[in-house]
Parts: C-alpha cells; sequence; structure tokens
C-alpha cells in the first residue's frame, strides 16, 4: 500500500514537471519566432502595401509586396528597379502626409510630431539614377540626350498628360515615378525630386497578396 502511495506521488510530480516543460518548450518557440521574425524584416526584407493604382498593371492597388533590404547592401539601385524607399512621414494629429525629414511639428496642425508620427513608405520605378539628365517630353522620357524615348513595356498606359520636364540627378539620388503614369502622383511634382540612397530601402522582388507573382 505505501509503494503504491509513493508511485502515484511520482507519477503526479512527472505530470506536473512534463506540464512546466512544455510551457517553457512553447515560450522558447514564440521568443525564437518572434526574433527570427524582427531579423527577417529589419535586415533582410521589407513588407509594404500599395494602396493606390500608381504602380499598375505592374502592382494593382491593395497589392502586398515583399522587398530584399539586402540587394541595395550590397549592390545600388538600377534604372528599371520597382523599389520600396521612404518618402515622408504621416501626423497622427490631422492624419496628413509629409514629404521629407520628420519635423518638430506638423506644417498643417502644428501638432507634436513625436514618437508616434508613421513612417511613410512609397513603391516606384527608378527611372533616373546619379548623374542621369531625365527630360519629358511630349509625354514620353529621354534620358541623357538621347533622340530615342526610353522603352518602357511596364506601363499601363501612354503618358496624355502633355507636360514638360527636365531633371538632373543628383550624386546619390534617384528619380522615381509610377508605372501608371496618368495618375501616379510621383517624383515629377514632389518638392524635393530626388530620393537619396540611404531612403532607398529595398528591391521588389514579389508580390504575395492577393495574386503572387515575381516582380519586374
Amino acid at each position: 500500500m505505501e509503494n503504491e502511495k509513493k508511485e502515484r506521488g511520482k507519477s503526479r510530480a512527472k505530470v506536473k514537471t512534463g506540464w512546466k516543460a512544455e510551457l517553457i518548450s512553447w515560450i522558447q518557440v514564440i521568443l525564437s519566432a518572434a526574433v527570427i521574425a524582427f531579423v527577417l524584416t529589419t535586415f533582410i526584407i521589407a513588407n509594404s502595401e500599395v494602396p493606390t493604382g500608381s504602380m499598375e498593371n505592374t502592382i494593382m492597388a491593395g497589392s502586398r509586396v515583399i522587398g530584399s533590404r539586402l540587394h541595395y547592401k550590397f549592390s545600388d539601385p538600377e534604372q528599371g528597379d520597382v523599389a520600396i524607399f521612404v518618402f515622408g512621414w504621416q501626423c497622427t494629429s490631422c492624419n496628413v502626409i509629409v514629404e521629407g525629414e520628420k519635423v518638430e511639428t506638423c506644417p498643417r496642425c502644428g501638432a507634436k510630431a513625436g514618437r508616434r508620427a508613421r513612417t511613410i513608405y512609397y513603391v516606384k520605378r527608378v527611372i533616373g539614377v546619379p548623374g542621369d539628365v531625365i527630360d519629358i517630353v511630349d509625354d514620353k522620357v529621354y534620358l541623357n540626350g538621347s533622340d530615342t524615348p526610353l522603352e518602357e513595356p511596364y506601363l499601363a498606359e501612354p503618358m496624355n498628360a502633355g507636360e514638360s520636364f527636365h531633371f538632373e540627378v543628383p550624386e546619390n539620388c534617384y528619380f522615381m515615378m509610377g508605372d501608371n503614369r496618368n495618375y501616379s502622383l510621383d517624383a515629377r511634382y514632389w518638392n524635393n525630386h530626388y530620393i537619396s540612397k540611404d531612403k532607398m530601402i529595398a528591391k521588389v522582388i514579389l508580390e504575395y497578396f492577393p495574386t503572387p507573382k515575381l516582380i519586374h
């Protein structure tokens, strides 16, 4: 009888110990997953949404894409790349999107930007790299004085804005435009027309929602 009681006690101890071990195991798994996710999203990949139709038909409105952060760690952005970059920040008080570096107060409502101000990322295509001269004439893009317009098979439709522009891309900067030119508020219309190299976050490699596909 005494032996039977001892065996029951041992059995209860094993169950208790097993429950604790399983809990610790689950905590370790969750922490490991969180660390891996942090490393991936901070140093290896960038996840972004394209909320508008500015990149159609390459990337449709509402799509989500993944970019390679490592690509721009080891090489420079190239003409034709679709890239994720920092455009500016959003005021948490009035929701206005402000171009460029974060400032202490919102230029629209005067609220303090603070840490809560959200960084705004855009997805556009690299059209000009450092040193490029870009002329937009008769709704066509010309690079570096060429008589032949840039071949752009990715465009949703020909531009029809009837506007003329001249841009000279500074050192360590890039000129970005959307593929849906007639519906894209891109570098043509920004206060600062160029994105510096340190703001270029990742080269887009694939769309994973709603239709998985490679992005070119």
